[in-house]
């Protein structure tokens, strides 16, 4: 019975948690899940381009694609971190240890960070190249530096380990995100869509 008692204030205090736990705005929940869209089908896409052999036909568009969506999703990060950089976001709430504090902010940081690296240094990449970027393989957009393999080799090389990191953080995003809705604690109500306050 004692049992019984505490699951059920438990339960309460979660319940009264979630009901107090500010929510992002709505413009900030919908960047949020867009950029997520964009960036799973961009990484998957990137992944799925190192299987094309270069100098193949195929290759040419796909890439053209990736890097087309990949500005896209570049200024969608941007306009998120203004929105985020002028909109200040809820405070935590009080029941949040220290511990969860710091990981978050640390989290938050590195992922704000990676997501602005990897398209911008894929884009710089592609303007040492001699291709440039045809968006969505209909208007050129001629690159603005010269061809050269090492500047290219460079940026590239950070555009796929920041991939890679990313992912890796998007994982632990995740696996807090889940520990938080198990908890029913009311953080990921926050950002959850049809949650939002304007």
């Amino acid at each position: 019975m004692a049992s019984d008692g505490m699951n059920s204030t438990t339960l309460n205090n979660n319940v009264h948690a979630q009901q107090r736990a500010d929510r992002y705005t709505s413009v900030a929940v919908w960047l949020h899940w867009l950029i997520a869209l964009f960036l799973f089908g961009q990484i998957a896409f990137g992944w799925f381009l190192e299987t094309i052999p270069r100098g193949t036909p195929l290759r040419g568009p796909y890439v053209n694609i990736h890097k087309s969506t990949g500005i896209i999703l570049g200024l969608l990060i941007l306009i998120r971190l203004i929105w985020r950089l002028t909109h200040r976001p809820p405070d935590y709430p009080s029941f949040l240890a220290q511990w969860e504090r710091v990981a978050s902010k640390l989290t938050q940081f590195l992922l704000y960070t990676c997501m602005l690296v990897m398209p911008l240094s894929g884009y710089i990449a592609s303007n040492f190249s001699k291709y440039g970027v045809k968006f969505f393989n209909s208007i050129p957009l001629p690159p603005w530096g010269p061809e050269d393999k090492t500047i290219y080799a460079a940026f590239n090389t950070t555009h796929v380990v920041t991939s890679y990191l990313l992912v890796a953080l998007i994982v632990l995003h995740l696996l807090g995100a889940l520990r938080h809705a198990f908890r029913r604690d009311g953080i990921v109500a926050r950002m959850w869509l049809g949650s939002t306050k304007d």
